[in-house]
């Protein structure tokens, strides 16, 4: 439980946690949605993996992330806290904002790759 809160005490890995609610994503979707460096989420990543709040999957070069099935059965309580404060914190909107205008764009990892520089400005 302790390491859980602990990986729990960090905005930025709130942030992705928030987005991990929505979807299942790829370190370069969260890096441009967040507008954060691609280490950056990585090691924010493997915090919350390691204390089994997300799980990841491979697709080919991508590795996909997603609130585990575990987090979610064995912490109901805490998730729906998590998922109503979500709704009500400008700093999660806004995530979430960005989030439908990535998806209302239909990228995905491929288009990110490949047009990277462009992606903020059709984001904000």
């Amino acid at each position: 439980m302790i390491d859980i809160f602990k990986a729990l005490g960090d905005e930025n890995r709130l942030r992705i946690l928030n987005l991990l609610i929505k979807a299942d994503l790829c370190v370069c979707e969260i890096e441009v949605i967040l507008d954060m460096s691609q280490s950056n989420v990585s090691r924010h990543l493997s915090k919350l993996k390691k204390t089994g709040i997300i799980s990841s999957s491979k697709d080919a070069q991508w590795v996909h992330y997603k609130v585990s099935n575990e987090f979610v059965n064995n912490d109901k309580l805490l998730c729906r806290y998590l998922k109503e404060k979500f709704t009500s914190e400008d700093v999660f909107t806004n995530d979430v904002r960005r989030y439908q205008k990535y998806k209302e764009n239909n990228m995905n990892c491929q288009w990110i790759t490949e047009n990277k520089d462009k992606v903020q400005n059709i984001i904000k």
